[in-house]
């Protein structure tokens, strides 16, 4: 079997440790020290972020979306798969050398996604972008940290909990979706989600698809 080699790391702003990316063959592998954040073998979820959202809002015109966190792109390339000609796509991603990873080293995974023109990428804190917008977008997906329960930084907590929720509902227009990916269940967030004034559901996801892989959860909560 062939060696996993280690292309870069980058500091995480805010003392949220160091990300690794590494390389094994044509697969690659974001790790958090022994935790691996993500996997470009394994996408079946983060694809399941943008589909389940776009079948909430399907058919509004020039729709504009916020995804949060780049990753390795599964969830922007499912998203321009199924938005048409006219919508919006913004990605905010806190580390620029996960950008520079997906032009760079994992050009080939991202298949050319961040030139189509439905793209803008903002380098920067998600949670600041969407506490900056009144009804800005029709959904907000996000994939940042480990879900609820943050891994990487514990800022990120304030994106999930009430102050955080509120000011999602506030980005969204009217009827739009808030999904957000997680590694595992949360009883207590789907609480959050619905005392903040979304109608919310958990849907439980492969993170390979069809084909199994582990179980993770999508928060689907439209803006009532």
């Amino acid at each position: 079997m062939l060696p996993w080699i280690q292309l870069d790391s980058a500091k995480i702003p805010g003392d949220g440790g160091e990300l690794r990316l590494k390389q094994r063959g044509r697969e690659f592998s974001i790790m958090l020290g022994a935790n691996e954040l993500m996997n470009s073998r394994l996408s079946g979820s983060e694809e399941a972020l943008a589909t389940l959202s776009w079948e909430k809002i399907k058919g509004r015109p020039k729709a504009k979306i916020l995804i949060g966190g780049l990753g390795m792109g599964f969830t922007l390339r499912a998203a321009l798969a199924v938005l048409p000609a006219d919508a919006e796509v913004t990605v905010a991603e806190l580390v620029p050398a996960v950008v520079a990873w997906a032009k760079g080293p994992m050009a080939e995974v991202f298949d050319g996604c961040l030139d189509d023109p439905r793209v803008t990428i903002h380098e920067g804190d998600v949670g600041e972008l969407i506490r900056r917008s009144t009804n800005g977008f029709d959904a907000i997906l996000l994939d940042v940290d480990n879900g609820p329960d943050g891994l990487t930084r514990t800022s990120n907590d304030r994106l999930y909990d009430h102050g955080g929720l509120n000011a999602a509902r506030e980005a969204l227009r009217a009827g739009g979706v808030l999904a957000v990916w997680s590694s595992g269940p949360d009883a207590a967030f789907t609480r959050r989600l619905q005392q903040g004034g979304f109608s919310a559901s958990a849907v439980n996801v492969r993170a390979n698809a069809k084909r199994g892989g582990a179980r993770h959860v999508i928060w689907l909560a439209v803006k009532r």
